[in-house]
C-alpha cells in the first residue's frame, strides 16, 4: 500500500497561490524564473529568481515580505529588493526588475492533460510522470525548508521569442536549460516556457503559517514605486 504523503494528511498548514511561472535561458549564461502571482497568502505579487552565469542565485522582489514568504520555502545566495513591474498580455510576458528587463512571447496555450483526475488518489500518480515526460519538471516534492509542494499546471506556453538586457546590455539569445538552477526540488521546463500554475504549499511543522500570518499583519502592501502584476 502505497504511504500518505503530506498532501493526503489532515491538518497542516496549506495556502495556495495561483498565477503564472516564465522561465527563460539565454546563451549568456542568465537563466530566469518568473511568478506573476495574482493570488498568494500576500495578495498579488511578482518575484524573479535568477541563477547567474557563474550559478550564484538571486532573488529579485519588489518588497521584503515577498522575499520573506519566498525563502522560507526556496534557498538563494542573495536576495536583493528593486521596483519590479510584471505585465502579463496574453501570451507575453514583460518584467523589469531594477536593471533587468526580460521580455518572452509564448505561442499557443496546450491545456495540460489530466488535470480532471487531480481529486482524486490515481491523480498524483497519472500526472507526475506525464510532466517529466512532456516537460522535464516534477510536480510533487519537498522544498530546501521542508515544505511539501505540488505544481498544478493548467496551461503550457512555449515561449517562441525572447530577449533580456541587463542595464541595456543584450543578454542573447534563448536556449534549452542545462544543469540545475538549484531553487528547488524541481526544475523549469527544458525549453523556455510560460505556465499556467497553481502551486499548493503544505507545512506540517507549522513554521510556514507562523511567518504568513506575521507577513499579513506586517506588510502594509505594495509600495508607490512597486506594481506588481499587471495582466
Amino acid at each position: 500500500m502505497r504511504a500518505a504523503s503530506a498532501f493526503d494528511v489532515v491538518g497542516g498548514f496549506r495556502c495556495e497561490l495561483a498565477g503564472y511561472i516564465a522561465s527563460a535561458a539565454f546563451t549568456s549564461g542568465h537563466r530566469f524564473v518568473v511568478g506573476i502571482w495574482h493570488e498568494s497568502p500576500l495578495g498579488p505579487m511578482a518575484d524573479v529568481m535568477w541563477s547567474r552565469p557563474g550559478g550564484r542565485r538571486v532573488l529579485l522582489v519588489g518588497r521584503p515580505a515577498v522575499g520573506e514568504l519566498i525563502t522560507a520555502v526556496y534557498r538563494f545566495d542573495g536576495v536583493e529588493r528593486v521596483p519590479i513591474d510584471a505585465r502579463l498580455d496574453g501570451g507575453s510576458v514583460r518584467v523589469s526588475a531594477g536593471d533587468l528587463v526580460l521580455e518572452l512571447r509564448g505561442g499557443r496555450e496546450l491545456p495540460i492533460p489530466l488535470t480532471g483526475l487531480r481529486g482524486r488518489a490515481m491523480g498524483r500518480r497519472v500526472e507526475a510522470p506525464v510532466a517529466r515526460w512532456l516537460l522535464g519538471v516534477r510536480t510533487f516534492g519537498t522544498s530546501p525548508t521542508g515544505v511539501h509542494e505540488w505544481y498544478r499546471s493548467d496551461g503550457y506556453r512555449r515561449v517562441v521569442e525572447g530577449r533580456a538586457t541587463l542595464a541595456g546590455e543584450d543578454l542573447g539569445s534563448l536556449c534549452r536549460f542545462r544543469g540545475p538552477t538549484g531553487f528547488g526540488f524541481s526544475e523549469p521546463p527544458r525549453r523556455p516556457a510560460i505556465v499556467r500554475v497553481r502551486p499548493l504549499l503544505v507545512d506540517t511543522a507549522g513554521d510556514l503559517e507562523r511567518l504568513v500570518v506575521a507577513l499579513r499583519e506586517s506588510d502594509g502592501g505594495s509600495p508607490p514605486d512597486e506594481e506588481p502584476v499587471r495582466s
